[in-house]
């Protein structure tokens, strides 16, 4: 199945059905009065997110989606039914915007989440509801209420407990290969990952969710290359590993990375990270030290050494993510509390 985190989507809710016009008619009834039946109300355009998708795939092949009409009134005092719903399906996590792609609608952040996005217009009145003392033969009845149409964006932002940045070739996709059972496209040139990818990685009986995004470089926030559509992926993770390959000035490549961070906003410059220099069976014990001082002066403090081909340092990491993630709930737990105890 091919990855889509953005489509643009028309919709449009259904008309309200019309209200009737009617006489009852009946042997030996000379004035049956009026009995014509109200119009249905037309259907809405909802929007769910559910458990199983992952991509928004199908919203590139079918782009316009409208509910029923309303079912006109009838005579015999008969209502229309109501026009049938059209429910978007959406994965977790996916947010929508007005057509301007910047006016947030709805953040859908939980399986079960629904947001409705345009009601469906009412039905309109048979001449049964105009009737009165001085007007006991109306012959008038209200057409339905016209649906409200929309164009809106659809905009994926995958929820993960951690998210793995890095230059081109950093190693992050051989990292969640290495940890996890998904198989991201491996290769020794730039930008091999064109699209994020999820994985489940377990440690000490604890399973969490990681997130690899396209590598990033100098410019990403502004445009340039593949991986600044997707640094929305990350928002959401709870800690970040920063991967910096030993092929590379690690100090130089871990300040570009920072730096696009930072300058994307959003609150990544603010998430925990974890700094790793990757790729370290590629080293003498020598190297390997040296490269280590220099990233650690240039992050701050003590950088993981892993290589996912070797395993050395894995065990490790995954260990340190989990404390992470784990440290970031118990947080947010308590947040919520604290929250609740003030309402």
């Amino acid at each position: 199945m091919k990855f889509l985190d953005q489509a643009k989507v028309y919709i449009r809710s259904g008309d309200g059905g019309a209200g009737c016009v009617s006489f009852h008619r009946e042997k030996y009834i000379e004035f049956g009065g009026p009995d014509g039946g109200d119009g249905g109300r037309g259907g809405d355009v909802w929007v769910e997110a559910v458990q199983g998708l992952n991509t928004l795939i199908d919203y590139r092949y079918q782009q316009h989606y409208k509910a029923k009409t309303g079912i006109h009134g009838m005579g015999r005092n008969r209502t229309g039914g109501a026009g049938a719903d059209k429910v978007l399906k959406v994965p977790v996590g996916t947010q929508i915007f007005e057509e301007d792609n910047e006016t947030l609608i709805c953040d859908l952040t939980e399986e079960g989440q629904r947001f409705r996005l345009a009601a469906g217009g009412n039905g309109g009145f048979g001449n049964a509801h105009f009737k009165s003392s001085t007007n006991q033969a109306p012959r008038r009845a209200n057409p339905g209420l016209p649906g409200s149409e929309m164009t809106v964006w659809l905009r994926l932002k995958l929820i993960a407990d951690a998210g793995l940045v890095g230059l081109p070739n950093a190693g992050k996709s051989t990292f969640l290969a290495a940890v996890t059972r998904a198989r991201p496209k491996i290769a020794d040139y730039p930008f091999t990952t064109l699209h994020p990818n999820l994985g489940v990685a377990s440690t000490d009986g604890r399973e969490f969710v990681i997130a690899d995004i396209p590598g990033l470089i100098e410019g990403a926030h502004e445009g340039a290359g593949i991986g600044d559509r997707f640094l929305g992926h990350v928002e959401r993770t709870r800690v970040l590993l920063h991967l910096v390959s030993a092929q590379e000035d690690v100090g130089e490549a871990y300040r570009t990375i920072r730096g696009e961070l930072e300058a994307y906003g959003h609150g990544l410059g603010d998430k925990p990270e974890i700094v790793a220099l990757s790729q370290a069976d590629l080293l003498d014990d020598e190297l390997r030290a040296a490269l280590s001082a220099e990233l650690e002066t240039a992050c701050g403090s003590k950088p993981l050494v892993l290589s996912a081909v070797s395993g050395y340092g894995m065990k490790e990491a995954l260990r340190t993510l989990a404390r992470n993630i784990d440290a970031d709930k118990q947080a947010e737990d308590l947040q919520d509390a604290s929250a609740g105890g003030r309402d």
